[in-house]
């Protein structure tokens, strides 16, 4: 057991050196929304210069996985931690979801705050800025949605999903979707990196088996596009799980999910 925790130590590592390695040292400090000067930590200041290279980093567009799960959901209340530009937030707002949106980058944030307000979802989303390493966000959630809540510099990720799921009402769902491979052209890269398998993200979580069902745990395959405009399958990690209601009998799952059985 201590063996295969180390090893997931060791691979959550080498995730936060994928993507240390690709952030410039940072020295700077930028004006906080009231027009004050505000430090940075350095995972704040890696996010601001990655926002600030483009007017609009991300498409806009749902995440195709989360959909697929909170398509049959009632609408409740979720937290959507790593928002980015707020483009899963507003899909849930739409679909009449209140909606709790987090991020470590001011840029980010007052362009998602825009684009809500423009399509008339300011009154449901509630977006915060976090640094998920020091801070999280108070209150209960039917839906905890943790995107490619991946990071350039290093984090500790295994305990934030920890207390992401501490956040989760009886009942409610986790959902975290994450890089399951490398992308076709990493090879181009000059460095190497391990991916954990769905399974190993879940046990990382170190959740109690009473409390706790898995309805999906997989690794799935998307077309992307590269950087240089070649085409590829990516691998995602799409990872649902579910909060037992004390006292009642188990639940039947939603229209396309499976119970995958209990932890191990």
């Amino acid at each position: 057991m201590r063996n295969s925790r180390s090893r997931l130590r060791a691979r959550a590592s080498t995730l936060s050196s994928l993507f240390a390695c690709m952030a410039n040292e940072l020295g700077i400090e930028i004006s906080d929304r009231q027009g004050g000067i505000m430090s940075m930590s350095q995972a704040q200041q890696t996010w601001e210069e990655h926002y600030a290279e483009r007017d609009r980093v991300w498409s806009g567009r749902v995440n195709v996985r989360l959909a697929e799960v909170a398509a049959a959901l009632p609408p409740g209340h979720a937290l959507d931690l790593g928002c980015g530009e707020g483009g899963d937030a507003m899909w849930l707002a739409e679909r009449g979801w209140s909606v709790v949106a987090v991020d470590i980058s001011d840029t980010a944030l007052q362009r998602a705050t825009a684009d809500a307000r423009a399509r008339g979802l300011g009154d449901r989303i509630d977006f915060q800025q976090h640094d998920l390493s020091g801070s999280f966000p108070d209150g209960s959630y039917d839906l905890v949605s943790a995107s490619f809540l991946h990071s350039m510099v290093d984090l500790d990720r295994p305990k934030i999903l920890r207390r992401a799921a501490d956040a989760v009402r009886p009942g409610g769902r986790m959902m975290i979707v994450d890089h399951g491979g490398p992308p076709p052209w990493a090879s181009k890269l000059d460095h190497h990196h391990e991916f954990p398998t769905a399974d190993e993200v879940v046990r990382a979580l170190n959740l109690a088996d009473a409390g706790w069902e898995r309805l999906r745990a997989e690794s799935v395959e998307r077309e992307a596009t590269g950087p240089n405009g070649e085409t590829g399958m990516l691998v995602d990690n799409v990872i649902v799980l579910r909060r037992r209601t004390r006292g009642r009998p188990r639940e039947i799952p939603n229209p396309g999910e499976t119970l995958a059985g209990p932890y191990r």
